[in-house]
């Protein structure tokens, strides 16, 4: 680990290393890059469909600093390309699922965003909102069957999946066998096009975790340094018996819901452009270069590196080939299958 350089203003790290600081940057930068990439492809025909993560970059590079890969199991939803960046996942596995190519690791089955990777930690999910938590209690329980410690879950979601039913079974079974799992919640305020006033009648998701028997925390997610200090907290308590708790992540989505989605039908652009000065990238950017971590020189370096990563993948992955139809009910079910002809 790199020395810590003397900074020439002072903040609350909570032990981060400039190192780690420059990787919680560097993450947010590429997160965005990829964000914009696929919304582009997506308009130039290429790909059908993409989700953005505008807004989220900061609660995702925290959360992701406090996972500890080998041991933790990170269970996502679409909205996550931060979170599994930060884990180990790259940009050539997110163009291949966006372009849906045989390198893809399923093969090309998989909508855009619903990332998955064993090898790393990733569990796979569906597009049903909060099916994955169930799945993701699932391992946790398995953790406690197995005997094995010092391990934890971090099942992640946006605030509307809060209000699907199998969010609830999932945080009341989990609370009522102390299970090792930390439910992330990334608070945009919208569910698509419904509010969070049209959802809930309490301003913090957190505050259903006291019906629970857990505790639950409300963090800036505008800040990864403040967002890493919260689920760290929660993580650490996990892996060492304390039980399951909710880390509320307050952030803001500035892009529409996906590419699908019209946002300007149920909000205005004025106060797109009013939250937006709560852009969490260059918030940090400004963050690191008071302190003396980063220059404008690192911060071009970083950006030439994530434009050209970003560009290589998507050359890698267009020209890759697309599935054959042979191959269309293999990696179906596990072992013999029959065609449904």
């Amino acid at each position: 680990m790199a020395k810590t350089i003397t900074t020439s203003r002072e903040f609350d790290r909570h032990d981060l290393s400039d190192d780690q600081l420059r990787a919680m940057l560097r993450n947010m930068l590429l997160q965005r890059q990829l964000d914009n990439r696929g919304f582009q492809l997506n308009r130039q025909g290429k790909i059908p469909f993409a989700l953005g993560s505008e807004g989220h970059e900061a609660a995702q590079a925290g959360a992701a600093m406090a996972f500890q890969r080998g041991k933790d199991v990170l269970s996502p939803y679409y909205r996550d390309l931060g979170l599994v960046l930060g884990v180990g996942y790259t940009p050539l596995e997110m163009l291949e699922s966006m372009f849906a190519r045989t390198s893809d690791r399923s093969l090309g089955r998989q909508f855009p965003n619903h990332y998955t990777n064993r090898s790393i930690g990733v569990l796979s999910f569906s597009s049903i909102i909060a099916a994955h938590c169930t799945h993701a209690v699932g391992v946790a329980y398995a953790f406690v069957y197995r005997g094995e410690t010092g391990r934890a879950v971090l099942c992640s979601t946006g605030e509307g999946a809060t209000s699907e039913g199998e969010w609830h079974e999932a945080v009341n079974f989990a609370s009522v066998h102390a299970l090792p799992i930390v439910f992330f919640v990334e608070n945009n305020e919208w569910a698509i096009s419904t509010p969070q006033s049209q959802q809930m009648a309490i301003r913090n998701v957190a505050d259903k975790a006291a019906s629970y028997g857990i505790p639950g925390t409300v963090c800036n997610g505008f800040d990864p340094i403040s967002t890493y200090a919260a689920v760290k907290a929660a993580l650490d308590r996990a892996r060492t018996g304390g039980g399951p708790s909710i880390v509320e992540a307050k952030v803001y989505r500035f892009l529409s819901h996906s590419t699908d989605d019209d946002d300007r039908t149920y909000r205005s652009r004025e106060i797109i452009e009013e939250r937006r000065k709560d852009d969490p990238v260059p918030r940090f950017e400004r963050v690191l270069a008071d302190a003396g971590i980063v220059d404008e020189a690192t911060l071009r370096t970083m950006r030439a590196e994530v434009l050209r990563e970003t560009n290589e993948a998507t050359d890698t992955a267009e020209a890759a080939p697309l599935p054959n139809a042979e191959t269309l009910y293999q990696n179906v079910y596990e072992g013999p299958y029959e065609p449904w002809l």
